[in-house]
């Protein structure tokens, strides 16, 4: 798998952008406030679980699933923070690609597993806000806590869902009469 060398914006230094990928990440908050954060194998850096979007899934349905799978917490979107897209924040990585932020952000709290270390993340923990600056956290990633902190978003007055919603019954189809002809 291609790895993400360390992510910034763009400028003089920074190469051009090549690949635009919608992804989804998670902020998920336990009871007692504390914020679940990975550290990413391949930067160092503390963020939010999130990636990629699979063809087939909803937004919030790649946010639950990379949450599992980054950080062994199952959890269940509660709400949703933001879209997140800066067209000067790049991430390259070693196979060439170079790709545009683009992200959608869920809130969301934790319903089960256990903070587990893996192939992209050798450390996941529930960090307490009060202890955010004692991390190595990405400029955008603490751009989104700092707004889920501040209070910037709002709460659905229904809950999201991760599945898709059923569609709706077909719209019955009116029956055709032959012309009535006097004769």
């Amino acid at each position: 798998m291609p790895q993400a060398t360390r992510s910034r914006p763009s400028g003089s230094a920074a190469p051009k952008a090549n690949t635009l990928i919608p992804a989804s990440n998670l902020l998920v908050v336990d009871d007692s406030g504390a914020i679940l954060l990975q550290r990413r194998r391949d930067t160092g850096q503390w963020a939010l679980p999130g990636g990629a979007q699979d063809i087939g899934e909803t937004a919030a349905q790649c946010a639950v699933r990379e949450c599992l799978e980054e950080t062994g917490i199952v959890a269940e979107i509660t709400g949703f923070l933001g879209v997140y897209t800066n067209p000067n924040h790049i991430v390259a990585y070693t196979d060439g690609e170079i790709r545009q932020q683009y992200e959608n952000t869920y809130i969301g709290r934790p319903v089960g597993g256990e903070p587990t270390i893996n192939d992209e993340a050798d450390g996941v923990r529930f960090i307490q806000p009060a202890s955010l600056d004692e991390y190595d956290i990405h400029p955008s990633m603490r751009q989104q806590i700092d707004d889920y902190l501040a209070g910037a978003y709002r709460l659905p007055p229904t809950p999201i869902w991760a599945e898709p919603p059923t569609p709706p019954p077909p719209v019955p189809r009116r029956r055709r009469f032959p012309a009535m002809l006097d004769g």
